[in-house]
């Protein structure tokens, strides 16, 4: 009984070991101390900030996909209500406000992209627990300043949210923090107990900078309900020279429109980040991995690492179509006429 018991809680513990193996896993809460139920949900929070998302968001829609392979429900959750508060974690000056119908618009063209994703992972990877998108302000639409006040910020401690990093690296900066950044948190976390509560959900996963928000949420959850959920962090993408990829950093490659921009940002992976990439971005088995670096190794100069990681990424992306378009639009910016010839108005 006891064996078949702990059988029963495996899937958040065999995702968080599939993470780490895909090298994906930079922080989590004691998951093996409180396992979740294995029929579970995860989730990742995707703020409408802008039309697109960018390579960035890959490793957090990675690790909700790699979930996914080991059992769990995976749900996106984009914000277009906590869009409007503005998310105060690892930036240094406060977001410019999205007016309201930008925010409607870049949330269903995320939704967009999300469900596009999402369709050619299952193409790429077959069968699987169904993934569920949803936008936050199908809830929040209904939540009014009293129920806010009252129910979701009083199990909240100020001491507790000053002494976060994101707070008090901008309470010392000149421009200081608005109140509704200082608020953040609190709506991340309903976010989580809603999931918690109507969808089974008992993780979240975040860029390493939301690590703050997510275990605020855990605690406040735990608080609601009694119910231990818990937090996952993914390392950020950044440069070689160590910068974060983003909008806000002006060197973002966006996941909409053209292929060939993503195509060609992998294709220039360095030689010491290629295999780091392959195991984050891909669902290529490690073993693979290992066999593609062996052979890269042997011949540099053949680009065989970065080029395989070009075409699972885009094709995971784009879609096998759009896979097509950058390698054509490549081969003819380097000199194939036929392929010169066959481009498209869509490149």
């Amino acid at each position: 009984m006891l064996k078949a018991f702990r059988r029963s809680y495996s899937s958040a513990e065999a995702a968080l070991g599939r993470l780490t193996d895909r090298q994906l896993l930079q922080q989590a809460t004691r998951v093996s101390a409180s396992p979740p139920p294995r029929d579970c949900a995860v989730y990742c929070g995707f703020d409408p900030t802008a039309a697109s998302l960018h390579v960035g968001h890959l490793l957090t829609i990675s690790a909700l996909l790699h979930c996914r392979q080991s059992g769990l429900h995976p749900i996106a959750v984009v914000g277009g209500a906590t869009g409007r508060v503005g998310d105060p974690s690892g930036r240094v000056t406060e977001r410019e406000e999205v007016e309201r119908d930008n925010l409607r618009t870049n949330a269903a063209s995320i939704i967009d992209c999300l469900e596009r994703i999402f369709h050619n992972d299952q193409k790429m990877r077959g069968a699987g627990p169904d993934i569920r998108v949803v936008d936050n302000w199908s809830w929040w639409k209904d939540v009014g300043a009293v129920e806010f006040v009252s129910d979701i910020a009083r199990p909240f401690r100020v001491a507790s949210m000053l002494a976060k990093e994101s707070v008090s690296q901008r309470m010392s900066s000149e421009e200081g923090m608005s109140c509704a950044e200082f608020l953040y948190p609190l709506f991340q976390a309903f976010d989580f107990l809603h999931l918690h509560t109507k969808h089974n959900c008992w993780l979240q996963v975040g860029g390493g900078d939301q690590w703050g928000n997510i275990t605020s949420g855990c605690e406040f959850v735990r608080k609601k309900t009694g119910h231990l959920v818990h937090g996952v962090t993914v390392p950020l993408l950044t440069t070689s020279s160590g910068d974060k990829l983003g909008k806000t950093a002006g060197n973002a490659v966006w996941l909409t429109g053209s292929s060939y921009p993503l195509y060609q940002f992998l294709l220039q992976t360095g030689d010491h980040d290629v295999a780091t990439c392959l195991h984050r971005l891909t669902s290529l088995p490690p073993e693979e991995v290992d066999v593609i670096m062996q052979q890269h190794t042997t011949a540099p100069e053949s680009f065989l690492a970065q080029k395989r990681l070009a075409e699972e990424v885009t094709r995971l992306v784009h879609g096998a179509e759009g896979l097509t378009h950058a390698e054509t639009a490549t081969k003819a910016l380097f000199g194939d006429h036929h392929s010169l010839r066959s481009l498209t108005s869509e490149l």
